[in-house]
């Protein structure tokens, strides 16, 4: 098992990962840093706890808009009702559940 540290609002924070997929947890670490960032220069430095929060909060909230237009999207067939393409939808909860087992396994260095 890889380890991977990840440098978000100043602080280190040392997450496991499974070999080969350091890169992909890089760039996810990279995102909520960017979010982050954002957030601090639309509302200010807050505590690391709220930064975070808010943080995961605008990235749920994107999943939720993808799976949204995702279910509203039509068919490749015309005429037939739209129907969500399934893979993208276990894609996103797969995504969607290695984000929740990454920040439970955060542990500030």
């Amino acid at each position: 098992m890889a380890q991977v540290t990840l440098r978000i609002n100043g602080y280190a924070y040392t997450v496991g990962c499974k070999d080969g997929e350091e890169q992909h947890l890089i760039s996810m670490g990279n995102e909520v840093e960017r979010r982050i960032e954002s957030i601090k220069a639309a509302a200010g430095q807050s505590g690391e706890a709220r930064m975070l929060v808010m943080a995961a909060l605008l990235m749920a909230d994107d999943l939720f808009e993808m799976q949204r237009r995702l279910d509203e999207a039509p068919s490749a067939s015309s005429g037939e009702e739209p129907k969500p393409d399934t893979r993208l939808g276990r894609k996103l909860n797969r995504i969607a559940k290695r984000a929740e087992d990454i920040a439970a396994d955060l542990e500030p260095t």
